[in-house]
């Protein structure tokens, strides 16, 4: 759900409110690359309940996720197009990207679907996207830009992409409890399968949980300085005291990165260094947020 598909959906249900139908959003599971090539299964921006809700924002009516199965993958362009868009759904237009490929062996392309259009009647428009700014270097909106960028770590330049914080899911576990320890106790979310995990360091954004939504300083990597060898996705929620979220599910929203994964040579180092972090992280968060009230 990055920019480009947030255009092409407006554009859906604008026109779905002309034409007086309803407008629907097809989407798969699992991700077709998992069954065409078994354990490819690229990372998750989102998963399916995320992507619903973000879609549902849009103004969307419906959301349909078809089971994608070996036997779907080998429906041919034109046989996709009569089951799905046809025959199940009574399509009137169909709004896809430039790049929009469909049926056996990704055969399919927006070309065919119009000249497939003509024949059962429903029509085509294709919406070219907005290229990305620096942090894309002039590349089309896309996830694999919004996955690669991620990996890198560059949160910010992923939020560019995404036209939001990257979010991390899971329910909040028992951890080593050291930030306890240390006087900031972290949420240890243990992340969903496939979830798409930025690069080990620290992050100023948030953690939202039990309905509400915290500035925090995040933590991703395997701890250096305990010699911990699990990698683990930590949120300090600033200036809050006394949270019991064990057991709840929370997201972890990355709004910058600060510093990398380091070794300290003393627990004083490392505290001076954690109380820091919280002071950008907090600093960063507050500044962004007065520029969203700004508009």
């Amino acid at each position: 759900m990055h920019r480009g598909h947030q255009l092409i959906i407006g554009r859906a249900v604008d026109r779905a409110r002309e034409l007086g139908v309803p407008s629907v959003v097809v989407t798969f599971d699992p991700h077709p690359s998992e069954v065409v090539r078994p354990g490819s299964h690229p990372p998750l921006l989102a998963p399916h309940h995320r992507r619903a809700e973000l879609i549902a924002e849009l103004g969307v009516d419906a959301v349909l996720i078809l089971p994608f199965t070996a036997e779907f993958s080998k429906l041919s362009p034109a046989d996709f197009v009569v089951k799905v868009l046809v025959d199940k759904l009574h399509a009137k237009l169909v709004v896809e990207g430039p790049n929009f490929r469909f049926g056996h062996r990704a055969a399919g392309d927006v070309g065919f679907l119009e000249e497939l259009g003509a024949t059962y009647d429903f029509g085509v428009e294709v919406i070219d996207l907005f290229v990305s700014g620096e942090a894309g270097g002039g590349l089309p909106f896309s996830s694999t830009l919004a996955r690669r960028l991620v990996a890198e770590g560059d949160v910010a330049g992923a939020m560019e992409i995404l036209g939001r914080p990257h979010r991390v899911e899971g329910v909040v576990v028992r951890g080593a409890q050291r930030g306890r320890e240390l006087g900031f106790p972290t949420a240890n979310v243990e992340t969903l399968p496939h979830t798409a995990i930025p690069a080990d360091g620290v992050y100023a954004g948030w953690l939202t949980a039990g309905g509400e939504s915290m500035p925090a300083a995040i933590s991703v990597g395997t701890n250096v300085q305990f010699d911990a060898t699990e990698r683990t996705v930590e949120a300090y929620a600033i200036d809050r005291v006394g949270l019991e979220l064990y057991g709840l599910h929370a997201g972890v929203d990355f709004l910058s990165y600060l510093r990398g994964m380091e070794k300290f040579e003393s627990i004083e180092a490392l505290l001076e260094c954690m109380a820091d972090d919280v002071k950008r992280a907090r600093d960063m968060v507050a500044a962004h947020e007065a520029a969203v009230v700004a508009g």
